[in-house]
């Protein structure tokens, strides 16, 4: 069965089995101690720092290992603000980062701080120019990921990198999805990372602060790991993260020429054999293993499901397939189709054949969801019967209003208007994203007295 939710979490590499079940028998004794067994499981922990050091790129001293990588950005986000508690309590981050990244600035918020949420253009990519302009005298941090984990379109993180250091504001990246596929660029003042994004095992985060960082560790000290996280080491988990990042690294070249081609296949033959989809994400400036597309008038966790059942597992931004029943914030902020969204992310060793039987099965599931659905066959124009409609979907959740604006949107003159009811939140955005992929005029949203009413205006 093919697994194509790699950004979700990749497959153990070979190399990270191989070093967790030898580090088992090595390294299960307390690092801390000077007898024969603890200087063995200190040399252990030592070469895995100094490893993932070399792979990030910074001294090993400034590197620690957590037990997460959401971790990893909690205690890089709060130890960095509280170090620079004396400039401000001004926060920067991106509208498309991590939900970690926002978790910590909602935090950071009710604590009496303040934060800026910098605009995506709808590839999901920062203005470094836009995102300078958001640093303040006050700003005591500033966070950009390398990389979306949604859509895969890299970040200018050099460009911002530079625009931080000339303010005198250290940068946080959250490198999660990227670090398995090279350095990050260089100017970064904290880096967070997680194992099992590249074939670790889970559980292993990496901080890395540079040196000259105002840092403040918080909740109770600890001796362990510079005192930024406290706790045990689990030294067999760290030394199989370490091991797999190097491995995967030496792969990462030849591997990303492999998968890179297999996504273009993919973005440019999923247009051409299911209508009313739009590939969303940066066609160059991406991940090479990762491709998201929404499809019109589909329900995606039902969309989930079929694939699943044809042995294809895939992932997606759609609400619902989340506990919040609320759009993907990164495709909320890039203005695209949340619904019937679709994330396609291989693993290493992915094959041709794989993705040429997900080209060959993909059509036939979304047209049977569609089918079921009762979405429209086509759009094609009737006898205009009024020149304004009203669509009642209250208690329907999409795709069910945008499906239900297809089918009378040509019963109204080119000009006329057509107005949605709907309570669904998924609408506020699903609704102007069908008139940008169909061509027509979203004129904006009004209040009702339940939900809120979408103006759409024919223009073909």
């Amino acid at each position: 069965m093919p697994y194509f939710d790699a950004a979700s979490s990749a497959p153990l590499h070979p190399v990270a089995r191989q070093a967790l079940l030898a580090a088992l028998d090595e390294g299960w004794a307390d690092p801390a101690r000077l007898y024969r067994e603890g200087r063995r499981a200190r040399l252990l922990l030592d070469a895995a720092r100094e490893a993932a050091a070399e792979a990030v790129g910074c001294r090993p001293d400034e590197l620690t290992f957590t037990s997460s990588g959401t971790r990893a950005v909690h205690s890089g986000i709060s130890g960095a603000l509280a170090g620079r508690r004396r400039v401000g309590r001004h926060l920067v981050v991106s509208a498309v980062e991590h939900s970690s990244v926002l978790h910590a600035a909602a935090t950071h918020e009710a604590q009496g701080g303040t934060f800026a949420e910098v605009p995506v253009d709808r590839a999901g990519a920062v203005s470094a120019a836009v995102y300078g302009e958001a640093l303040r005298e006050d700003t005591a941090l500033a966070c950009l990921q390398s990389a979306n984990h949604e859509v895969g379109t890299e970040q200018p993180v050099a460009e911002v990198a530079e625009l931080c250091r000339a303010s005198g504001v250290p940068l946080l990246v959250d490198a999660a999805q990227s670090l398995g596929w090279g350095p990050v660029p260089t100017g970064w003042s904290l880096l967070a990372a997680s194992a099992h994004k590249w074939g670790g095992p889970s559980g292993v985060g990496l901080l890395a602060v540079r040196k000259g960082v105002r840092f403040a560790t918080q909740g109770p000290a600890d001796e362990r790991e510079s005192g930024r996280a406290a706790g045990f080491e689990n030294i067999p988990a760290v030394v199989a993260a370490a091991a797999s990042l190097r491995a995967v690294r030496a792969e990462a070249a030849a591997e990303s020429v492999r998968l890179r081609a297999l996504v273009d296949l993919i973005r440019a033959r999923v247009p051409e054999l299911v209508p009313d989809v739009e590939v969303v994400g940066d066609p160059v400036r991406r991940l090479p293993h990762l491709v998201t597309f929404s499809c019109l008038y589909v329900d995606g966790e039902t969309l989930l499901h079929e694939l699943d059942r044809a042995e294809f597992s895939v992932s997606s931004g759609s609400s619902c397939t989340s506990s919040t029943l609320t759009p993907s914030h990164v495709l909320r902020a890039m203005g695209v189709l949340s619904e019937g969204n679709v994330r396609v992310s291989l693993p290493a060793g992915t094959t041709t054949e794989d993705v040429d039987r997900f080209l060959r099965v993909l059509p036939g599931v979304v047209s049977e969801v569609r089918e079921k659905l009762g979405a429209p066959v086509s759009v094609a124009p009737s006898p205009a019967t009024a020149t304004s409609l009203v669509v009642d979907s209250l208690g329907k959740r999409c795709p069910i209003p945008v499906i239900e604006l297809a089918k009378v949107i040509g019963e109204v003159p080119v000009g006329g208007t057509v107005t949605v009811l709907s309570d669904d939140e998924a609408a506020r955005l699903d609704i102007p994203a069908w008139c940008v992929m169909r061509e027509q005029e979203y004129v904006g949203e009004e209040p009702a007295d339940r939900g809120s009413a979408y103006v759409v205006r024919r223009l073909s």
